[in-house]
């Protein structure tokens, strides 16, 4: 039987969730714990998911640290005692309208 892997929820995502900080659930790989977790939090699937093969874009997954892209994506294994924290992407941060940066010079 597979083990308990935490996962962390982000505050925007937790309206989803009921509010949860974290989830602890069982899985032998990302999909099978996100897969665990959209399915007692279905509304979550949504906004995570594109397909059942695919995280949205816009979503980042990380376990203990390490992006899930650079692993083997929603197949890499897990074992219990990690952490998957869903990061999702956040809009923003160009400078004002008409604002024009230039370098100082000496």
């Amino acid at each position: 039987m597979a083990e308990t892997v935490t996962v962390r929820i982000p505050t925007a995502l937790r309206p989803q969730v009921g509010g949860h900080e974290q989830v602890s659930l069982a899985g032998d790989s990302v999909k099978q714990v996100l897969t665990a977790l959209t399915g007692e939090y279905p509304d979550l699937g949504k906004r995570l998911f594109k397909d059942e093969n695919e995280i949205n874009r816009f979503i980042n997954v990380y376990l203990n640290d390490e992006d899930i892209r650079f692993l083997d994506n929603l197949d890499t294994p897990v074992k219990g005692g990690d952490e998957l924290s869903l990061v999702p992407a956040i809009a923003g941060g160009a400078p004002r309208r008409g604002f024009t940066a230039t370098p100082e010079l000496p």
